[in-house]
Order: structure tokens, then C-alpha cells, then sequence
């Protein structure tokens, strides 16, 4: 099966397996897992931090972040279209008490830093107080500049606002710069970071933070039900995700342009070039074509693939170079089964 849906369906690697079934464990609840503790020392150090916490999931790293810098009637500001606010479930209203204010994001996936600064309030009891600026890098597969983030790291700092890094796929935009990613989070007070997304981890997340951020998420987890026991098992895979797996994802890029580039070629696709920057593909169906057909035809070929008139392929570890000619190759039957007569 060739899985263009997204890179949160990439297979543990024979490593990680191996990792995992030989890893050394104990309770975590208690701060006994060695091997977890190794993870958080290791991403500290290798990110610029004071701490780090191993977590389950992204979702749950974005919102132990928010709700360390945040306390109820609190506000964070970002973008509408911020896997914080948009995909995860209204998490920092309903649990944490704390008002997300979405601002538009500009095409190239920053948020203004004029529209920023108009966004904060002012210190009075009829407003929400401003407490956190939240980033998300990559966004739709585009990166953010780096002269950009120092910029939004001086705007939140000369105005007493803590800066958040949903770095969801913090590794992509690293690479697709050939820079290190502790050039990414040295801009930030706290960074969410994915291993089970394109850097293949069966499972986890790290936030990244302060001592005093990372006692206080701490707190926030176990309140929220996410300690984890004998988690070692999980964390010797996600160790080999940040030391074997993040070079590797130039390979994804590589694959994501051929991708991209192909079905520019297609009169029945639309593809914005320019705009593929890591492993994220976005295509325009033409509307003489149904969407969910096409998806239909494809899978009766091992291909899966999101459905929409504007299809998301996303590149990983799991398709090659071979996988995308296939794709292509197949492309066209299959749009003969997905016209609309």
C-alpha cells in the first residue's frame, strides 16, 4: 500500500524495532525510566533547553505548553490556520479555560507581525490578557524564515508575551534550510517536537522548555491522565528518530517536488510550485472531476490517498521515488474513472 494521506503513517524502522524490545525501562510517573530520561537530556541538549518532556502525542505537547505559559482568562495569539486552534479539538478553551485569538495567515504561512501587535490587549478588566504568541513551522509544508522568527521573538519579548513553537515538523523545515533545528528553537520559550510523523517513532512527542515550564507541564500531564509507565519502550524508537531519521527526510523533499512537478504537467491538476518547500504536496482538481472517485479508483490500486477538491500528498520515509513513478503512472485510468459524465 503506497499511503499518500500523511507522514504520521510511517512504520517504525528494524532499529527502532530492535530499540524498543531491548530497552531498558522503569515507571516514568515516578522519574525512574532510564531510558526516558535519556531522550529528555539528549533533545535539552541538543535543542537549547533546560528540559525536556517525553509526551504521547503532538496535541497533547501543544497543549501542556499552553497551558504552562497560560492560566484561565488568559489569551494566545495565532493563526487560523494553527494545528493548535484549528485541528485539535478547541483543547486550550475547553480544558485550559484560555481564549485562542486566530489571526489570518499570510500566503506564505507567517502571521503579520502589524496584525500581531494590534492583536494584544491592553491591561484591562474588560479583555482577556495576552500572555503567549504561538508558531507553527512548518505550516502547510512551507517553512518560515528565519529572519522572520527573530522578528516575531523581538516583538513578543518588547511586549512581555512568551513565544510557542508548534514544531510539529520543526525537522522538515530544518533540513529543507540546511541548518541545524537548534537554529529554529533558539527563537522560542517552549517548541513541541513530533517523532512520529516524518521522523517515523511509533509513538511520542517532546516539549521543550525552561525548568520552570517543564515542572509545571509535568503537573499538567498527570492532571490530564498522560503519565506513562514503563514508556522506555517507546522512547528508545524516539532517540533513534532524532539521531538517524532527520537527514533522511531531504530524500522525502526530493520525492515531494518529482510529486509535485508531475502533476503539474496534468491539465487536470493545479499545482502551486513555489509553494512546495518540504514533503507537502497540494493539488487542484479540476471540477470535471469527482474527488472521491478518483480516491475510489486509486485504492482499488494499494494507493490511499485525502479526499477533497484540493487533494494533500504528503511524502515520507515509507514511499520512494519508485512509489510516486507508480503513482503517476496510474494517474491517468484513474481520472478516467473519477470524470464526471
Amino acid at each position: 500500500m503506497i499511503d499518500f494521506r500523511s507522514d504520521t503513517v510511517t512504520l517504525p524502522t528494524q532499529a527502532m524495532r530492535a530499540a524498543m524490545a531491548s530497552a531498558e525501562v522503569g515507571d516514568d510517573v515516578y522519574g525512574d525510566d532510564p531510558t526516558v530520561n535519556d531522550l529528555q537530556e539528549m533533545a535539552a541538549d541538543m535543542f537549547g533547553f533546560d528540559g525536556a518532556l517525553f509526551v504521547s502525542s503532538g496535541t497533547q505537547a501543544n497543549l501542556l505548553a499552553l497551558m504552562a505559559h497560560c492560566d484561565r482568562g488568559d489569551e494566545y495569539i495565532c493563526g487560523q490556520q494553527a494545528h493548535n486552534y484549528k485541528f485539535e479539538g478547541g483543547g486550550a478553551a475547553v480544558l485550559g479555560s484560555i481564549q485562542p485569538q486566530p489571526l489570518s495567515n499570510q500566503s506564505d504561512g507567517s502571521i503579520a507581525l502589524e496584525d500581531i501587535l494590534n492583536a494584544i490587549k491592553p491591561d484591562d478588566v474588560h479583555f482577556a490578557r495576552t500572555r503567549l504568541l504561538s508558531l507553527e513551522n512548518t505550516i502547510g509544508g512551507k517553512v518560515l524564515p528565519q529572519a522572520y522568527l527573530a522578528q516575531a521573538q523581538k516583538l513578543a519579548f518588547d511586549n512581555g508575551l512568551k513565544i510557542h513553537l508548534d514544531g510539529a515538523r520543526v525537522a522538515n523545515a530544518a533540513v529543507a534550510q540546511g541548518i541545524k533545528i537548534s537554529d529554529i528553537t533558539q527563537y522560542f520559550d517552549s517548541v513541541s517536537i513530533c517523532l512520529s510523523k516524518g521522523l517515523s517513532a511509533p509513538v511520542g512527542s517532546l516539549l521543550l522548555g525552561d525548568e520552570r515550564l517543564i515542572a509545571k507541564a509535568t503537573r499538567w500531564r498527570k492532571m490530564l491522565g498522560g503519565g506513562m509507565r514503563q514508556v522506555g519502550i517507546l522512547a528508545a524508537a524516539a532517540k533513534l528518530a532524532l539521531t538517524e531519521q532527520v537527514e533522511r527526510l531531504s530524500e522525502d523533499h526530493a520525492n515531494a517536488l518529482f510529486l509535485a512537478q508531475g502533476l503539474a504537467g496534468m491539465p487536470e491538476f493545479t499545482v502551486d510550485l513555489t509553494k512546495v518547500q518540504t514533503n507537502m504536496v497540494f493539488a487542484t482538481l479540476d471540477k470535471n472531476y469527482e474527488p472521491k472517485y478518483l480516491a475510489q479508483a486509486l485504492l482499488k490500486r494499494n494507493i490511499r490517498v485525502s479526499t477533497g477538491r484540493t487533494l494533500r500528498f504528503v511524502t515520507h520515509k515509507d514511499i520512494s521515488h519508485q512509489d510516486v513513478l507508480l503513482f503517476l503512472k496510474v494517474l491517468t485510468p484513474c481520472l478516467a474513472e473519477a470524470k464526471i459524465s
